[in-house]
């Protein structure tokens, strides 16, 4: 594959987790005070928005970093390598957990969206959960199909 493809996505990558840095910096804090002060009498919701929302940047940059290194062996020719599998069981495991971690935070986005009056909390918590979910199936067939594909290409090495 060309440098120039894979560098494209590299930096794609870069660019997107820019944003989820943003947030977490920016809006996680703002979002958890907001918390806070919709139910002052729970004064532990505040640190319940942070632990659910940071625990779930964790996989998000991991999975970054697995795609990452998907790229890197692209570039050296190693795509099709336990290496690859690897990395992509890393990302579907991280997709998995992403989607969990917000299943467990659902209670709180309902209860900010409860009190504020504003349904549409719950549709992100939602989109968030069924998006990672994609990807994790994605990640499972892509797996798979490369799975498949290296056994395959051991096999003819052998009969060669």
């Amino acid at each position: 594959m060309e440098r120039g493809t894979t560098l494209f996505l590299k930096v794609t990558l870069f660019l997107i987790g820019i944003p989820i840095l943003a947030l977490c910096i920016f809006f996680v804090p703002q979002l958890a005070n907001f918390a806070a002060e919709l139910y002052p009498d729970i004064a532990y919701m505040k640190y319940l928005v942070f632990i659910d929302l940071y625990a779930t940047a964790i996989p998000f940059y991991f999975a970054l970093y697995q795609a990452f290194k998907l790229l890197i062996y692209i570039d050296k020719n190693t795509a099709f390598s336990e290496l690859s599998v690897k990395a992509l069981k890393n990302i579907k495991y991280c997709a998995i957990a992403i989607s969990i971690l917000y299943v467990l935070g659902m209670p709180l986005f309902y209860l900010i969206a409860e009190l504020d009056d504003a349904p549409g909390i719950i549709l992100i918590g939602m989109v968030i959960i069924f998006a990672s979910m994609v990807v994790a199936v994605f990640a499972a067939v892509l797996q798979k199909l490369l799975k498949n594909a290296i056994d395959i290409k051991s096999e003819n090495d052998l009969t060669v």
